[in-house]
């Protein structure tokens, strides 16, 4: 494949124009740890356009020498594939560094001179891409600094593009997502701002539309006549670990559920789009939104379940108490652990609860959305009361053995009519032989093309928050002392099982 072209068949532009990204916190874990080792492996798949650049720049005082060292040295531990010497040799001259202080003017005057000078010597059109690898309230100022520059500019047709990658959080409650909006569109047009959401780039994530659109056996069934429930759970092994400063400012429903699981939610939740035209599919994720039943007031008591771990073990890891982490306030309230039923109130949807849950120091670190069919009528096959036939399952693995699996009921071997579910796998490592890409593959190389479907819309965040904000001004007033707890290593407390219980339901087992 010619380096920079894409297969015809993507459905996307053919070509990947040659451009240079610009990453502001380039000495931090997110630019060794992801963003590089995903430019590398672009790289490897021939991906990358026949010229490009990496700038970086942060405080540090780093030569360019030391920065390709750096960067080297996060490939070699984090990519998901080996580094390859001759590969990265030819590569590595790309890499360029540029210390500044992003409060001081000198630093965006000093990084639009290297910029010229590696555009000149690397044969580059003046294309960018700035990617934000730093917290929220870094945003404004980079971006006035990079307009007075004269870095930034809206959309042009005679001039090179630039566009903004920005990470989560956008924001920490519904006031501070339109602060920070509103001060990337004084500088940035909508259709410049990507707003990053990793799991929207994972493979089995991107796979739910095609699972739902692509089949014709589930899209007649998907929908309250059918499916009786959705469960959507994200676990994490591990405890907070050296985050438990921010997270503890942040907590599980901030955390996870206002972005990554309220969007794997729109995708299961989202009427089909009539074309794959990134506002189109954005505008479909969006109505999800807008037709999510609000939990607020005293529903916010029954619909929303909160909890922290206690003392335990997990994978044969001691996990303290949450309040005894360092960094963590001795009297604190904020959750490691959420679980909310909601409803998404339209024709498709009506009266189908949406279980979602997620929580630090669980069992196994997992994704998966389960979409549980209706029971069959209590006859033939099911017509023992004491003994009822288990349900058909459709079961989304976005991690880890990424695939899904459907549970139907088949008869056992034998000359009685004896029934048992079984359950037909599917595994994205065992069908392709190729590697799966890591998110951020994905999502740089669909920025540099300009293809926004992946990512974040601005009124899709401000509705995202303006509905988690509800949840959280209703735990404000419950002046709560003290959480519910569960034992780290386990899935959860007993509120959680109350909460899915009470209409003869339970949480599944991954």
């Amino acid at each position: 494949m010619v380096q920079g072209t894409l297969p015809s068949d993507s459905g996307r532009p053919s070509v990947v124009e040659s451009c240079s990204l610009v990453i502001f916190g380039a000495s931090g874990d997110l630019a060794r740890r992801k963003l590089m080792p995903a430019i590398y492996n672009l790289l490897l798949d021939g991906m990358l356009p026949p010229h490009f650049a990496v700038v970086g720049t942060s405080r540090k005082d780093l030569r360019h020498e030391d920065f390709r060292a750096g960067m080297r040295e996060g490939v070699e531990k984090y990519s998901r594939r080996p580094l390859d010497r001759s590969a990265w040799s030819a590569f590595e001259s790309r890499l360029f560094y540029h210390r500044g202080s992003i409060s001081e003017a000198a630093t965006y005057d000093g990084l639009r001179s290297l910029l010229t000078q590696v555009d000149a010597d690397q044969h580059l059109p003046g294309h960018r891409l700035f990617y934000l690898a730093v917290p929220p309230d870094a945003f404004a100022p980079i971006c006035h600094g990079l307009q007075r520059a004269g870095l930034a500019y809206p959309p042009d047709a005679n001039k090179p593009f630039c566009r903004i990658i920005v990470e989560k959080p956008i924001g920490h409650d519904l006031e501070s997502a339109r602060q920070i909006n509103s001060a990337l569109a004084q500088v940035f047009d909508e259709s410049q701002i990507f707003r990053i959401d990793h799991y929207l780039g994972k493979e089995t994530v991107q796979n739910m539309m095609v699972l739902r659109f692509a089949n014709s056996i589930f899209e007649p069934i998907w929908n309250s006549k059918y499916i009786d429930h959705v469960q959507i759970t994200v676990s994490e092994a591990e405890g907070v670990g050296t985050r438990a400063a921010y997270y503890d400012k942040i907590g599980a429903l901030r955390d996870m559920v206002q972005n990554h699981i309220l969007q794997l939610l729109c995708l299961v939740a989202m009427e089909p789009p009539h074309s794959l035209d990134p506002d189109v599919v954005r505008d479909a994720r969006m109505n999800v939104l807008r037709c999510l039943r609000p939990i607020a007031g005293k529903e916010v008591e029954r619909m929303a379940v909160r909890a922290q771990y206690r003392r335990g073990s997990c994978r044969g890891i001691d996990i303290p108490d949450y309040r005894h982490e360092a960094g963590v306030t001795p009297d604190s309230t904020m959750e490691t652990y959420v679980a909310l039923k909601l409803f998404v109130e339209n024709w498709r949807w009506a009266g189908v609860p949406f279980y979602l849950r997620t929580g630090k120091a669980m069992p196994t670190r997992a994704s998966e959305v389960a979409v549980q069919f209706k029971d069959i009528p209590q006859i033939l096959f099911n017509a023992n009361p004491t003994m009822p036939q288990a349900p058909n399952v459709l079961a989304l693995r976005l991690q880890p053995a990424e695939g899904f699996s459907l549970r139907v009921i088949s008869k056992v071997p034998g000359t009685k009519a004896q029934t048992q579910p079984v359950e037909m796998n599917f595994n994205y490592g065992d069908a392709f032989s190729a590697g799966t890409p890591e998110a951020y593959e994905r999502l740089l190389l669909d920025v540099m093309i300009g293809d926004a479907s992946l990512f974040m819309r601005r009124d899709a965040v401000e509705a995202s928050w303006a509905w988690i904000t509800q949840i959280l001004d209703g735990w404000k007033t419950e002046e709560r002392r003290q959480l519910p707890g569960y034992p780290a290593g386990t899935w959860g407390p007993i509120e959680a099982d109350q909460l899915i219980g009470a209409n003869g339901r339970a949480w599944r087992t991954i």
